[in-house]
């Protein structure tokens, strides 16, 4: 009787290696169809970490300047092209005077990293 059930045991361990073996197999070569016609590659992917904050700084210069707009309801920071985004920020547009709204969603112009992040250092508490 123990015969029987160690080899009905070990034929569903096999069978699950298998289906498990053939699962693998076949993700890995979609995987690899993919990267090979480079469908998984996403436009300007290096320019925004998760945080927001820059990772790559080589071709941008950020001597011309930032542009302050609103993004969903919050203050966002684009580069001086204004398309590039440069840091994704937690400041609602609603918690800002006025004045300074009607400013950021117009885009409003800073000249310089002091100047961004003394904006951002005022806002942000």
């Amino acid at each position: 009787m123990k015969s029987r059930y160690m080899i009905g045991f070990f034929a569903a361990f096999t069978i699950l290696v298998a289906a498990l073996s053939a699962g693998y197999q076949m993700t890995y070569d979609r995987v690899v169809e993919r990267r090979a016609s480079g469908e998984n590659e996403a436009p300007d992917a290096g320019s925004v970490a998760a945080e927001g904050q820059n990772v790559n700084n080589e071709g941008t210069d950020t001597e011309d300047g930032f542009y302050l707009c609103e993004l969903q309801g919050f203050v966002t920071v684009y580069l001086s092209d204004r398309k590039t985004i440069f840091e994704l920020t937690e400041i609602p547009l609603t918690d800002l005077p006025e004045e300074v709204q009607q400013e950021v969603a117009s885009g409003k112009y800073i000249a310089t990293a002091e100047e961004l992040y003394a904006f951002l250092e005022n806002y942000s508490s």
